[in-house]
């Protein structure tokens, strides 16, 4: 169910982008000089869809450091209760071990006052 919603959505939007990137192939001046238009020290000639993509992947890329940023806090705090799991079984396992060893010399203590 989770494979054919996937299509479902992710086919038309496919579609949609293709089309997007074949209407707009002409080319698009983009230039980082904002005082000369009409001789700037950097500038390219790019497709207009190529800017587009360009702009949703640095967007993207941009959310996504923004979300692990913002994450932080919960991580450290991961980290931290991992690290007291870990204590809290390796006590549980020494506490099994000793009762262990509790029982087994109540045990032969009993054999012992019968005996």
């Amino acid at each position: 169910m989770k494979r054919f919603l996937s299509w479902a959505l992710g086919l038309p939007v496919a579609i949609i982008l293709i089309a997007f990137a074949i209407a707009n192939r002409k080319s698009q001046t983009v230039s980082f000089d904002p005082f000369s238009q009409d001789a700037p020290w950097l500038s390219f000639d790019i497709p207009l869809w190529s800017l587009f993509f360009a702009g949703i992947f640095v967007g993207l890329f941009a959310g996504g450091i923004a979300a692990w940023l913002k994450q932080g806090k919960w991580r450290k705090i991961a980290r931290r209760h991992r690290a007291e799991l870990d204590s809290l079984r390796i006590e549980n396992e020494r506490l099994k071990q000793q009762l262990s060893r509790s029982d087994k010399l109540l045990a032969s203590q009993e054999k012992d006052v019968a005996a």
